[in-house]
């Protein structure tokens, strides 16, 4: 998940028309059954959507019932059921129940190990009940393109069941405003159909890359790449500001009057501040994993993305120094927060890691 963030958001903007956010027509009214939903994944940004989901659903009178909500932690879904009430969403009992009662499933999973074993148990529940209308299932998580194919060619083997690629751009501020980008990929209809449940409700603006699933995951790798190499940009300048004497504080102040982009202001303040807790942005490993995908993809592709290079190598800095200091009892945040690249490259200009305090620099007059 990337930090891109909004300020063309429908209600607010009324020059903002559907047809520039949806690239599709409304779908066909499904018949005489509304829609049920299902949602698989209450977490940093799976509850958020999925609440907003459940609550703009005013908006969509194809999907009058309640929305079903599913998550491993059985807390996390009665909390959102709390929240919203029941006449906006209820707990599923199992994903089976997901499978069998709701016409789209949406999941929003941490990795592709969640995915795929998730869409394993989706696939078990589809043999035994053999479905006679359609079901769309809908991935919005971050995962690398050839699982969205294995996941689309296991659900294609079942007669009504189609799969989209939808990954999403923004962090969880983003996902509880409601002004996520959404990009899609896989069948047109079930795009269309998906693309008008989440929108306005969980994002701002929905992209179209076409039939072929694995492109959404693609262009979301490359969006999170993006953000990634900033972000490593945007360490070096400040760590190099302290070490000059100018100060990381001054550095920021520059970026905010010549690069005035939300992403950058909003994690060079997080780094100048040491604003590292992953519970209130995107945790590290999770960064590392994308990382990961991110370099995979450039080698398949024979692209070098060494800035990626760099950014991985710093972000695996911070996390073992993170993990050494949770064996000592030492650390100050449970989850790092992946604005905690800069600790890569703090470390190797022999400044403090997570307190830029220790070394603060206080520009001359």
């Amino acid at each position: 998940m990337s930090a891109t963030s909004s300020d063309s958001d429908v209600d607010m903007h009324p020059t903002t028309t559907l047809s520039d956010a949806v690239p599709f027509s409304r779908p066909p009214t499904p018949g005489p059954h509304p829609l049920r939903i299902g949602w698989y994944g209450l977490g940093a940004m799976g509850y958020f959507m999925a609440r907003n989901i459940a609550t703009s659903k005013k908006l969509h009178p194809a999907s009058a019932s309640p929305i079903l909500v599913y998550n491993r932690t059985l807390e996390k879904a009665e909390k959102l059921v709390g929240e919203i009430g029941s006449a906006a969403a209820v707990v599923a009992s199992s994903p089976a129940q997901l499978v069998t009662d709701c016409d789209v499933i949406f999941t929003n999973l941490a990795n592709d190990a969640a995915v795929q074993s998730v869409y394993n148990d989706f696939t078990k529940t589809l043999s035994s009940i053999q479905p006679t209308r359609s079901k769309i299932f809908v991935d919005t998580s971050t995962i690398y393109p050839s699982l969205a194919a294995e996941v689309d060619k296991s659900l294609s083997k079942f007669s009504y069941c189609h799969f989209v690629a939808s990954p999403v751009f923004g962090p969880p501020a983003e996902a509880n405003a409601g002004k996520l980008v959404i990009a899609m990929s896989g069948d047109y209809r079930s795009k269309q159909v998906a693309a008008h449940l989440m929108f306005p409700g969980v994002g701002r603006k929905v992209v179209d890359l076409g039939g072929n699933v694995e492109k959404a995951p693609t262009l979301k790798l490359i969006g999170n790449g993006l953000i990634m190499g900033a972000n490593e940009l945007l360490a070096e300048t400040l760590t190099l500001g302290e070490k000059s004497g100018i100060g990381a504080q001054t550095v920021h102040n520059l970026v905010r009057e010549i690069m005035p982009a939300p992403a950058l202001l909003a994690y060079a303040d997080k780094m100048v501040n040491d604003k590292f807790d992953g519970k209130a942005g995107f945790a590290i490993d999770l960064g590392i994993k994308d990382s990961l995908h991110v370099r995979q993809l450039a080698a398949e592709t024979n692209c070098p993305i060494p800035t990626i290079d760099v950014a991985h190598q710093h972000m695996v800095t911070a996390r073992s120094i993170h993990q050494r200091q949770n064996q000592t009892g030492s650390q100050k945040w449970d989850v790092l927060d992946w604005s905690a690249i800069i600790a890569g490259c703090r470390v190797a200009a022999g400044l403090d890691p997570f307190d830029s305090k220790v070394d603060h620099v206080v520009p001359d007059d």
